[in-house]
């Protein structure tokens, strides 16, 4: 449990005794027509929800929270607790309501009083325990490009292990257990902390720094940048090695090339307010929700916004390189999502997606159809046609009958060597011969496919499980020219996410440009749930 400070000293004991002095009011029901009335209110308000209602024919509608003794005092205390807790986590305790569950507590006097309230406090956990384990929001309705399946834990049987479990460690277990997840809760209470103090000051007001000047321009470089904690606390009039030390930090940890002067790219990123850096963080949590489960012991992480590719093996990279994803339009953005790597194809073969086919070269083939001569045209038994006997200009997009491939080569568009997970999206990971795309700061470029700048290495990574000479084997099968398939003996995860806010090897905050803006519809969207900064203000 995490307080913001000027609330954590003496908001445990005032909650705490708020809930004991209500558990003095729940006392067990006695006699017959009071167990009646008791279970009768609790089939009544559990009836409009089937999960709650198994639940409770299987304990033959004994209470979960208002009976007698230390389990159902701790499980009223802890439950409240965690609910009053809730923003902590990035989520709206206004959704769960604690003050009316105290109130109903409170106000508890009947059998049926204590019935109704039993069942409210169920369906406050059953919410907050999917929210936390699951995430607030449902991917999909924020954004076409999220295609990310959550996994939701069976209702019933999170109830069932509830009951059997110490209360205070079964809700604590809820959220991800994750280091990432630990280290951007903590990141969000810290910056919390930092916006009540002020925020990060002013903004800087040149367009551009470097390094030997002086001015006021400086001095507020100076002091931001002392208060993001990228420059110890110094008096510099002047922009010295140390602050150009401190701006290429600051460069490394939000994607820029750190060439330690503050030019307007670099400026535009350390002027980003406070509260929108905690924008990032709290969605980054609710992304890290969506994805609570078991990723694979060894996976393959691509963060589209931090244009990377990484092999995770037991939790540690092995392996990571630059990556080009899809170009910020509507039918070439990367979307998000998982699914299991299965083989890779040495010299492969590029088959044109039809998009691709009718939107850019079909028009290029009806004012020459010499145009695109790399590319072999062919019909739908796979021959090849003629060029010269085909009016291109016969065609439209929808009526156009051929397809495209282009053969094995160097200047193939997949490069020489694709890694293939498949899936209905047509999204895989290959070499490019535009090796020159990696240089770039930002590398959105693609029609939604993940090009790897060292995807020889990525390969000889994968092998290296199962051969004991990677290199040497994928060499052999590279120079025999002909398309090969190689199988990977174990699958590989592959999850394509999307991070504006993450933690590098030392649990350091980094941050990246939302290049496609969805972090900030899912902002939007947390926002219009209930979710705020800084709830904790006091």
């Amino acid at each position: 449990m995490y307080l913001i400070k000027g609330q954590r000293a003496g908001f445990g004991k005032v909650l705490m005794g708020a809930v004991l002095s209500v558990a003095l009011l729940c006392m067990p029901v006695s006699g017959q027509a009071g167990v009646t009335a008791f279970k009768q209110a609790i089939a009544e308000a559990a009836s409009e929800d089937a999960d709650i209602a198994a639940f409770y024919r299987s304990q033959e509608f004994a209470p979960l929270w208002v009976g007698e003794g230390d389990i159902y005092r701790a499980r009223r205390a802890e439950l409240l607790s965690s609910l009053n807790m809730a923003a902590a986590h990035g989520l709206p305790a206004v959704r769960y309501d604690p003050s009316l569950l105290m109130s109903q507590l409170r106000d508890a006097r009947t059998p049926r009083d204590r019935g109704l309230a039993d069942v409210a406090l169920t369906q406050a956990f059953l919410q907050y325990a999917r929210d936390l384990q699951s995430g607030l929001l449902i991917p999909s309705r924020i954004d076409g490009g999220i295609k990310r399946e959550v996994t939701y834990r069976d209702r019933g049987e999170v109830l069932r292990a509830f009951s059997n479990a110490a209360p205070r460690s079964f809700l604590r277990g809820l959220a991800p257990q994750t280091l990432e997840y630990t280290a951007l809760m903590k990141q969000k209470l810290m910056m919390e902390d930092r916006l009540r103090e002020g925020g990060w000051g002013p903004v800087i007001t040149v367009a551009k720094l470097s390094p030997d000047d002086t001015g006021v321009g400086v001095v507020q470089l100076r002091d931001r940048l002392i208060r993001m904690g990228y420059l110890p606390n110094s008096h510099l009039q002047t922009y010295d090695s140390s602050m150009k030390a401190a701006v290429e930090r600051f460069q490394i940890a939000h994607g820029l090339e750190p060439d330690g002067v503050a030019g307007p790219g670099t400026i535009t990123e350390i002027n980003k307010s406070i509260e929108e850096r905690l924008h990032s963080v709290i969605v980054a949590m609710e992304r890290e929700r969506w994805l609570n489960h078991d990723l694979g012991q060894r996976h393959i992480i691509v963060n589209i916004p931090d244009f990377s590719s990484r092999i995770i093996d037991d939790g540690k990279v092995t392996f990571q390189t630059r990556s080009v994803v899809g170009a910020n339009e509507s039918d070439r953005v990367t979307p998000e999502f998982s699914d299991v790597m299965k083989f890779m194809v040495i010299n492969p073969s590029w088959y044109v997606p039809r998009s691709i086919a009718t939107k850019e070269y079909l028009p290029q083939l009806k004012r020459n159809s010499g145009a695109v001569s790399h590319l072999i045209i062919t019909d739908s038994r796979g021959r090849k046609v003629n060029r010269g006997a085909v009016n291109f200009s016969n065609y439209t997009a929808r009526s156009f009958p051929y397809d495209m491939r282009q053969p094995p080569s160097s200047s193939n568009a997949l490069g020489l060597v694709k890694f293939m997970f498949p899936n209905k999206y047509n999204i895989y990971l290959h070499d490019t011969p535009a090796k020159n795309l990696f240089a770039r700061e930002s590398r959105a470029f693609s029609h939604g496919c993940v090009r790897l700048n060292d995807p020889f290495d990525f390969a000889y990574a994968l092998l290296a499980k199962q051969t004991d000479d990677p290199e040497g084997f994928f060499q052999s099968k590279l120079r025999g020219g002909a398309e090969v398939r190689v199988n990977l003996e174990v699958p590989v995860p592959v999850h394509i996410i999307y991070r504006t806010a993450l933690t590098d090897e030392r649990g350091g905050m980094n941050y990246r440009r939302d290049v496609y803006g969805r972090d900030a519809r899912i902002w939007d969207a947390l926002q219009k749930a209930g979710v705020a900064v800084a709830a904790f203000q006091g």
